[in-house]
């Protein structure tokens, strides 16, 4: 693809997101929805091979099919109310085929089943917009949302999301397979606290924006796909190769890395609205998640790819870092500290 072809469609991109994003109006909202999909569809089917085309189609269908849900929900709402503002959304019908449809379009379960077969078939930098760029604009609606949904149904969402992210994962040895049910797991913890506290569901998301596109960048640059691929990257990047493992730990809720902020203060919040069963269940569910993680913790760090070679550090060409790379590195794990300065913005 060419470099103007490219600027275009990411800059379509991010103009979609933008219109969602600052829109009132459930006509504009749904037309940057519109545009964020047609932008990245060209992007996701540029390496012209089967798997890339086959996750082109499943992509599009299912976000077409979720958009048409959207438009229903907001003219069902209008016919009602005689009402197009996104923060009028007060039909229990309308509130129940929107959050259908925002759920198909971020992958929750149990409306996740495009997600890891779609992540499978793109290379890992479209993979890395899929994942945390595309999560913006419907979440923002959600978030838009959130004083008139439903809180049982978001509960029940965000369980089955958690236990189905943590369960999926279990037998992947695809790397980005694993990232997608990492996204699934993230996106029920999210969902369990949105209706209780919107900001805590913000910085929730922008933690996992971090964590998830530092283990994208780091795998592209090691160019790996595959567990088994990734025995070669402490003798290639050992420097690197331990900040990824802190941030896969990160990723997985331990402490004291920035991980274990958002989900301790989801149990909490969850504690404080009698609902310390679910947050026992969720945080029962994240020890799945972790399992996954700490094999791949295991296969960089405890693994060596077998070589002929007497040196303990291969040859290599350095290839060109930027500062994006190390920035989330460091801030999926060192956030911790500033705990109590988020918690005077959430309060």
């Amino acid at each position: 693809m060419s470099t103007t072809a490219l600027s275009f469609f990411i800059s379509a991109l991010g103009l979609g997101t933008m219109i969602t994003v600052s829109s009132h109006h459930w006509i504009l909202a749904w037309m940057g929805l519109e545009m964020n999909t047609l932008a990245i569809i060209p992007l996701m089917s540029q390496h012209h091979h089967p798997r890339a085309i086959e996750a082109t189609i499943k992509y599009f269908l299912t976000q077409a099919s979720a958009s048409a849900l959207i438009l229903f929900a907001s003219i069902n709402n209008a016919w009602v109310t005689g009402e197009w503002d996104i923060m009028a959304l007060t039909n229990p019908i309308s509130v129940l085929v929107l959050t259908i449809a925002v759920a198909m379009k971020i992958g929750l379960a149990p409306f996740h089943f495009w997600l890891p077969e779609v992540l499978q078939g793109l290379d890992l930098t479209t993979g890395l917009i899929l994942s945390t760029w595309q999560k913006l604009a419907p979440i923002t609606l959600l978030f838009l949302t959130s004083h008139n949904m439903n809180l049982q149904l978001l509960l029940t969402l965000a369980i089955v999301s958690t236990l189905v992210g943590g369960w999926g994962g279990l037998n992947q040895t695809h790397l980005r397979k694993i990232l997608a049910y990492s996204s699934i797991a993230h996106l029920g913890w999210m969902a369990a606290i949105l209706t209780i506290n919107p900001q805590l569901t913000l910085i929730t998301l922008i933690l996992y924006i971090i964590m998830t596109a530092s283990l994208f960048l780091t795998f592209k640059l090691l160019s790996s796909t595959k567990i088994s691929t990734l025995s070669t990257s402490w003798s290639k990047f050992t420097t690197l190769t331990s900040l990824a493992v802190l941030s896969l730990l990160s990723l997985g809720g331990l402490p004291p890395l920035s991980g274990f902020l958002p989900k301790w203060l989801i149990i909490q919040e969850l504690s404080k609205q009698n609902g310390a069963m679910i947050a026992t269940l969720m945080a029962l569910s994240a020890l799945l998640s972790l399992f996954f993680y700490l094999r791949l913790t295991y296969a960089m760090t405890l693994t060596m790819h077998p070589s002929t070679s007497n040196s303990s550090l291969s040859w290599r060409l350095m290839s060109k870092q930027t500062i994006v790379l190390p920035l989330t590195l460091i801030m999926s794990i060192l956030l911790l500290p500033i705990t109590p300065s988020l918690l005077t913005l959430i309060q």
